[in-house]
C-alpha cells in the first residue's frame, strides 16, 4: 500500500474529508481525526488501546504502537509497505468508527 492508497480509502469512509495539522494530512470525520499520513512510509491511526494492543501483537511488521502520550492514547503507525488492501481498509474502517457519530455508517 502507498500513501495515495490510505488516501483513496481513508475518503471512501461516510462523512470522510481531508485536512492537515502539523504540515500533514489527515482525515476527519465530523472534525475528529481519525487517521493521518506520517510520511510517504507510514500513516497513523486513532485505536482504542485494545484495539492497538490486539493489532501490534498480531501483525507488528504492520501496525506500531507510537512512543509516549500519543501511543498510549491509541495512536498506531501503519508500515504501508507491509499492509494489503484489505488489512489497510479494516484498520482505517476501525480508525473511523471510533470517532465517528453513531449516526453514521460505513
Amino acid at each position: 500500500m502507498t500513501k495515495e492508497d490510505l488516501r483513496r480509502l481513508a475518503l471512501a469512509l461516510s462523512g470522510a474529508e481531508e485536512k492537515s495539522h502539523f504540515d500533514k494530512a489527515d482525515f476527519r470525520v465530523r472534525n475528529k481525526i481519525f487517521a493521518s499520513l506520517k510520511d510517504d512510509a507510514t500513516g497513523v491511526i486513532k485505536l482504542l488501546p485494545e484495539q492497538q494492543s490486539m493489532m501490534a501483537d498480531a501483525e507488528p511488521e504492520i501496525f506500531q504502537v507510537l512512543q509516549g502520550g500519543w501511543g498510549r492514547k491509541g495512536w498506531t503507525k501503519v508500515i504501508l509497505a507491509k499492509a494489503d488492501e484489505t488489512t489497510l481498509r479494516s484498520a482505517l474502517q476501525t480508525a473511523w468508527r471510533n470517532v465517528a457519530p453513531k449516526t453514521l455508517k460505513i
